[in-house]
């Protein structure tokens, strides 16, 4: 299993622990955003990447290796996330394709500096043939993503969340996977994602997991 090779397993154990060190960061970057609200400041997608720039904002180790075990049993050969970061979700992903026989996982990340470390751990990780990080704006850079599309992980902007989906429906095969990511804390953000997403009439079917801060997982009927 390419999770357990060592470069990889290193990568990760390095990059959670990192992770893991940013706590007080993190908390700090949810009342900025709280104050924002309250005081009725617009928010943007410049914004939100500029405050979170130095943060990894990542999925935690349970949520990697469920990230992994999904895209396997899917068999995931082409995957689509929302919001790269450092790398850590990519990872898990990339190992997921190669060992499905090979593919491609491509990334998406609007802050340069992120886009460049997010490209060296996963070149230390030995996953480079396999991952493709689009840099900017998602809505632009995914339409160049041909399909078919196996699996999505929306984890950037949450307001983007069904913008990118809407785009990238029209390319998910039957039996697609999409994983969106902290819906109990973005709950308000969310709810138009998660409205779509229950739609039966929208071509998804839909459950909210009680993992990680609530993920919502949606197969394309």
């Amino acid at each position: 299993m390419s999770l357990q090779n060592e470069r990889a397993a290193e990568v990760l154990n390095r990059l959670h622990s990192a992770a893991n060190s940013q706590k007080a960061g993190l908390v700090a970057a949810g009342l900025s955003m709280i104050r924002d609200k309250l005081f009725r400041r617009p928010g943007s997608q410049n914004a939100e990447v500029e405050r979170i720039k130095d943060l990894y904002v990542p999925v935690t180790r349970k949520q990697g290796e469920f990230l992994y075990i999904v895209a396997r049993s899917c068999g995931a050969k082409r995957i689509v996330e929302f919001g790269t970061s450092f790398g850590i979700s990519t990872i898990y992903l990339a190992a997921a394709v190669t060992d499905n026989g090979g593919g491609v996982v491509f990334g998406t990340e609007l802050e340069p500096l992120k886009v460049r470390a997010a490209q060296g751990n996963i070149d230390e990780a030995a996953f480079t043939s396999v991952v493709d990080i689009l840099e900017g704006d998602a809505l632009q850079t995914l339409r160049s993503v041909d399909g078919p599309i196996d699996m999505v992980l929306l984890d950037g902007y949450k307001n983007g969340y069904l913008d990118v989906l809407k785009m990238l429906a029209p390319r998910l095969r039957p039996g697609s996977v999409v994983i969106a990511d902290n819906l109990f804390t973005f709950r308000h953000a969310l709810k138009p994602y998660r409205q779509f997403v229950r739609d039966p009439n929208n071509g998804f079917h839909s459950v909210t997991l009680m993992l990680g801060d609530g993920t919502e997982y949606s197969v394309r009927l």
